[in-house]
């Protein structure tokens, strides 16, 4: 009996973070343990800063998108277009950015997947190889058939598996390698280093963890959900139990490896050679438990990506959300194809990665200033409009993004 009610108990605290879990299986993917890794292989701790900044940046931003959702009863881009005497265009832009920027990360994502998958089976069956095509036609078969007969509450509970199990995988890794937690401590100090590619590392963690994307899809799925203005408490723990875990496990990544490879002083430029990286530190028990944490990852992260179109597109025209539509399954299809791009492509996945965060990371401005507007419009907002306190909050995410846009700028250009 006291088994049955502690499962009722988690099962029900997890049905009330369930966009949480959404956003958190959408940002925590490869191109967030590549970057996290990556940070904390070549600058230990020292830009932590950057990590925690942005997730308290996200929950800012998710609570005022959350907010503005539950009183209008209107998604994001609805509310943008119908609000601004050119929000279409505003709309239209963000709609246009964030699918170029999600096709990148979905080339990128199912290839790094692909990548560990078959390092998994060589690693398992003594150097035997599967091709990186037939790896990636059996996740597109199985997503696609969860997508064509699936319903939101269906990916919730499949993402809710995937982050619980990728957590719990970068933890276990955590204790398994035993990262120097003097060097963690000693290395937590702020600080900008004057090396190169070092701009464009905090771009990428702000534009991996603050995405413009989580905000725009934040609407979504709060709508998707059917809350209403009585849940507003319930809204803003969702948004902090989300970027929360973000922070969490992030962290932990970089822990890892500033205690770790940054402390060897080993480089690493992608997914890949993290686990040949683990492999000598944590024994191939490790490299295994990885490969699981970071597959988990890459496979939550599709999800998202794959409804981001359909979802726009309904947020837009302010049309019901049913991805059993025609011009849906012919969205989610068109997705698909792109997940094949790193077959044929010569550019490696991690690169398509850091440029489509780096992309990311110069839309936010472009999400930030609008919602300031809306969240303090009196005849949109009513009683409900946003506070001084939440208002330095949003003020501050705008600094923020314009900062970050202009280091990735400076980084590429």
């Amino acid at each position: 009996m006291p088994k049955t009610s502690l499962r009722k108990k988690i099962l029900i605290a997890l049905s009330a973070v369930g966009p949480g879990l959404f956003l958190i299986g959408y940002n925590i993917g490869t191109g967030s343990v590549t970057t996290m890794a990556k940070t904390g292989a070549e600058h230990g701790m020292g830009l932590f800063w950057a990590l925690v900044l942005s997730c308290i940046f996200t929950y800012v931003l998710m609570v005022a998108y959350g907010k503005v959702t539950l009183v209008t009863g209107k998604t994001a881009l609805f509310n943008i277009k119908s609000e601004f005497k050119w929000g279409w265009v505003l709309s239209l832009y963000i709609i246009i950015a964030l699918i170029i920027g999600e096709l990148l990360a979905l080339m990128g994502v199912m290839g790094i997947v692909a990548d560990l998958v078959q390092e998994g089976i060589r690693l398992a069956f003594d150097g035997h190889l599967i091709s990186r095509f037939w790896i990636i036609l059996f996740f597109s078969i199985n997503l696609s058939f969860l997508l064509w007969y699936g319903r939101y509450q269906a990916f919730e509970k499949v993402l809710t598996v995937l982050v619980i199990l990728m957590g719990l995988s970068f933890i276990v890794v955590f204790f398994m390698v035993q990262p120097s937690f003097s060097a963690l401590a000693e290395g937590i100090i702020p600080s900008i280093p004057d090396t190169p590619g070092a701009l464009g590392l905090i771009a990428a963690i702000a534009g991996t963890t603050c995405s413009a994307a989580v905000f725009i899809m934040r609407s979504t799925v709060v709508a998707e959900k059917g809350w209403g203005i009585k849940d507003l408490k319930t809204e803003k723990r969702d948004s902090f139990v989300s970027a929360a875990m973000m922070l969490l496990l992030s962290g932990v990544i970089m822990a890892v490896a500033a205690g770790t490879l940054h402390l060897s002083g080993l480089k690493l430029d992608n997914t890949v050679e993290m686990i040949d990286l683990f492999e000598p530190l944590g024994g191939k028990l490790a490299a295994f438990v990885l490969i699981v944490g970071i597959t988990g990852a890459g496979l939550s992260t599709i999800f998202p990506i794959v409804l981001i179109a359909p979802w726009l597109v309904a947020d837009y025209t302010g049309k019901p959300r049913n991805i059993r539509s025609t011009q849906s399954r012919w969205l989610i299809f068109i997705a698909l194809l792109f997940a094949f791009g790193t077959v044929f492509l010569e550019e490696r996945p991690p690169a398509l990665m850091v440029f489509s965060q780096a992309f990311q990371a110069c839309i936010l401005p472009a999400v930030a200033i609008p919602i300031f507007v809306l969240i303090n419009k009196s005849q949109l907002m009513q009683k409900h409009k946003a506070s001084t306190k939440l208002n330095i909050g949003i003020f501050a995410v705008i600094i923020f993004s314009l900062i970050t846009t202009y280091f990735a700028i400076a980084e590429f250009l």
